[in-house]
């Protein structure tokens, strides 16, 4: 069994800009989520199985979850930590040790989907890389009657960036799992072993 562990912090910023979970396998991934666009609703709905509409990102919770990719069988722990301000969004601690990051924008916002944009840019200087195994997602294919962002604008950014590409939506639980296990196989990809393009997944 391989542990992970799963951290979020909140951004507390004027901007709002984003939020963090990062994952532990030997070392860490990290899981970068869009404030106010779904990132304790998607933890929760994974780790528990329900969706919860509101929540205190001041509070820290934590939660564990065992999840299999490929036959290998993962420990999840998940922390869903107090907020920090705009300048804790890119600590250089981030960029260490990290295998994959996940971006996540509201396919209701078109301001989300310029901001993960800019958080791409922002990642590849200070891990000073011109490629990071990522999994791009749009949240909230619910509100499908407010769509803002295609599905096909999704994929054709994350295509740019050769990332995997994925739609979910918390409230119906669809392809919450999908989240982490993109991510795992991406970086899978990036160490060698050849994986099958991403697609507008919604399970």
């Amino acid at each position: 069994m391989v542990w992970l562990e799963v951290k979020c912090v909140a951004s507390l910023s004027l901007c709002r800009f984003a939020q963090f979970i990062f994952l532990t396998l030997s070392s860490r991934f990290f899981f970068f989520l869009i404030v106010n666009f779904g990132k304790s609703s998607l933890s929760i709905q994974f780790v528990e199985g329900q969706f919860v509409d509101s929540y205190d990102p001041t509070i820290e919770n934590t939660f564990t979850k065992s999840t299999k990719v490929n036959s290998q069988e993962y420990e999840v722990k998940v922390v869903d930590t107090a907020g920090q301000d705009e300048y804790s969004i890119f600590p250089a601690q981030y960029s260490m040790d990290i295998h994959g990051y996940v971006l996540v924008y509201s396919i209701t916002s078109e301001k989300s989907f310029d901001v993960v944009q800019v958080i791409y840019e922002k990642l590849l200087d200070m891990t000073g890389k011109v490629h990071l195994p990522i999994v791009l997602v749009g949240n909230k294919t619910d509100l499908h009657m407010e769509r803002m962002i295609s599905c096909e604008e999704g994929k054709r950014l994350a295509e740019s960036w050769k990332a995997g590409f994925l739609e979910t939506s918390a409230k119906q639980n669809e392809s919450v799992g999908e989240i982490f296990h993109t991510l795992i196989l991406e970086i899978e990809k990036a160490n060698g072993n050849v994986q099958e393009k991403s697609s507008c997944i919604i399970s």
